[in-house]
């Protein structure tokens, strides 16, 4: 049951905003934040209302039912009348409960995507390539901007890490769910035995910071110049433009070399930072509001085995909600990709309306 209480606050903030807007003093930054609100407020109001008239719908039912005095046809119309009424304020109840949760402000962000070869050598580095193409198709179709930062390739076109970030709608919301250990069960092209090999990659999907998220002073900082040591050319070697950058007060250290300019290293590895720094502070505060971690899908740590990519058996398993689909080629193909996101979704707010209800 949701107390009452909590449902006539939406009520009554809806007027309260509808009254806001219509005031001419209202400047333009908070006329947008407020009819934000407002907007999402007016999405369950027609069932807020319902669900506080329900009492006295009920009850005006329940007399008509027990009234021996009342025909039968307008007995059997109040019997039909309840049930639907009872039908339809479990349905209400469950979407209010929804839109009552915590909302994470993250998932309306953009993403810095990072993807590192694990244990595995070469087949690992393979596997974090097919990662990376895995999650570029799911961008096409979503029509989704991608865009590399950074990457650095291994042999045999394998990927030892790759850094990218991804514009367009709710892309945090869709993709927090990805970071932990992808495992994959294969054989490899170079095995001559036909032995299956298990191999991993990580992933990391951090909400991408601006700068209003995230204050960086420059005494903060240590930044130290280098020679790029990677590939890109004659003129990247022999230049002072590789950019390491250490945030002293978290210890987090970002390096960036793939651009020729030191400008555009500082810039692209102050990007990475800030929404490192952001994604730290937002673990931070998410541990202190809750000590009880088992009820999460993922704490998103790059550690947690999250998902198993058999080849083989030509499935995907998420061992998190113990999903198991039997798809494997078109989830790589970024097909059944929302298929397994909505699981993750559903599953993690059914755990926090469970939460909400302690």
């Amino acid at each position: 049951m949701i107390p009452v209480d909590k449902v006539r606050e939406i009520v009554s903030k809806h007027k309260l905003l509808e009254r806001e807007l219509s005031s001419d003093k209202i400047d333009k930054k908070k006329f947008a934040k407020i009819s934000k609100e407002y907007s999402d407020l007016n999405e369950v109001l027609d069932i807020a209302k319902q669900y506080l008239s329900f009492e006295e719908t009920d009850r005006d039912l329940k007399k008509i039912l027990n009234d021996r005095e009342s025909d039968q046809e307008m007995r059997d119309l109040a019997k039909v009348e309840l049930d639907e009424l009872n039908k339809n304020r479990d349905i209400n109840e469950k979407k209010l409960k929804l839109f009552l949760l915590p909302k994470d402000e993250a998932d309306k962000k953009n993403a810095i995507i990072e993807i590192r070869a694990g244990t595995g050598g070469l087949e690992a580095s393979l596997f974090a390539s097919d990662l990376f193409k895995m999650y570029e198709k799911v961008s096409n179709k979503k029509k989704w901007l991608l865009e590399l930062i950074s990457i650095s390739k291994s042999d045999a076109g394998g990927l030892k890490e790759v850094i990218a970030s991804i514009k367009g709608e709710n892309i945090y919301s869709c993709l927090k769910f990805e970071s932990g250990v992808h495992r994959v069960q294969r054989v490899p092209e170079t095995e001559t035995q036909g032995r299956v090999h298990t191999s991993a990659a990580t992933v990391a999907v951090l909400p991408e910071a601006e700068e209003v998220d995230v204050k960086i002073d420059d005494k903060d900082l240590r930044i130290d110049v280098f020679r790029s040591s990677g590939p890109g050319g004659q003129s990247v070697n022999t230049t002072d433009s590789a950019v390491r950058i250490t945030h002293i007060p978290s210890g987090i250290v970002v390096s960036q070399q793939d651009e020729k300019s030191q400008i555009r290293n500082k810039e692209k590895g102050l990007k990475i930072l800030r929404s490192r720094i952001y994604e730290f502070e937002r673990k931070k505060l998410e541990e202190a509001r809750s000590k009880d971690r088992k009820n999460k899908i993922g704490t998103g740590d790059r550690s947690e085995r999250i998902r198993t990519y058999n080849f083989p058996q030509g499935r995907v398993t998420d061992h998190r909600i113990n999903l198991t689909l039997h798809k494997l080629e078109e989830f790589m193909e970024g097909e059944v990709f929302d298929e397994m996101v909505d699981n993750l979704n559903l599953h993690a707010q059914e755990e926090e309306l469970k939460n909400l209800e302690k």
